[in-house]
């Protein structure tokens, strides 16, 4: 096929930078399209035609031979697909087979990013005028929420033990942003050798790689 198989609308400095990493891990062939999020062209038909609240990432799946097309928007389910579809496709095995015992660890940590860790997140960097009750919310505080990463970790090196999956992409990738913006607990010691870890694997270097030069293009272009 031609055309790459995945088409990722991609925005500097947002939260589809982990999928842009992902994509790199798959090894399955993939295009950008970058927006410019300061200038709302994320905003635009060519992304709002295929998701209509103007988010990246979205992900266009054009197939394995170009026969059929799917959107998946957010990011848990554009990691899910695209690492079940390396798996199909034995490029990359970034997620557990079907049958493997493996699987519910792995779906649990996909999902508790978006579920536990960022709301988790915004409640402590955006407190509430009065708390409200515990019962109501989805979610654990971001002590206990980390204290479980942390716990999970121990056996590491990565989530599922040797297996480095996609699900730490989700975690990892949250793990690297509370790191950079200096939001990440000092206590918390098992972080920093499991980001260490993750940081050195060349498909996230290559990721990191290509946004710095898509940024130092765009600020170049911009002077």
């Amino acid at each position: 096929m031609s055309t790459p198989r995945f088409l990722l609308h991609h925005g500097l400095r947002s939260r589809s930078a982990r999928i842009l990493w992902l994509l790199e891990e798959a090894g399955l062939p993939f295009e950008l399209h970058v927006h410019d999020l300061q200038k709302g062209t994320h905003k635009a038909p060519a992304l709002t035609d295929h998701n209509p609240h103007g988010k990246v990432p979205t992900l266009i799946d054009r197939g394995p031979d170009g026969t059929w097309s799917t959107v998946v928007t957010e990011s848990a389910a554009i990691c899910l697909h695209v690492a079940d579809q390396a798996l199909a496709a034995g490029t990359a095995r970034l997620a557990p087979p079907l049958h493997a015992k493996e699987r519910g660890a792995y779906l649990t940590w996909m999902l508790y990013t978006p579920a536990v860790l960022e709301p988790a997140f915004t409640d402590a960097a955006f407190p509430r005028v009065a708390a409200p009750p515990a019962s109501s919310l989805g979610w654990a505080p971001l002590d206990e929420a980390l204290a479980r990463v942390e716990s999970a970790l121990k056996t590491g090196p990565f989530l599922l033990g040797e297996m480095f999956s996609a699900a730490d992409i989700m975690v990892g990738g949250m793990l690297s942003w509370l790191t950079a913006w200096q939001k990440l607990p000092a206590d918390h010691a098992v972080f920093a050798p499991y980001i260490a870890a993750l940081n050195a694997r060349p498909a996230g270097q290559r990721a990191r790689a290509r946004d710095a030069e898509l940024l130092a293009a765009r600020e170049a272009a911009a002077t």
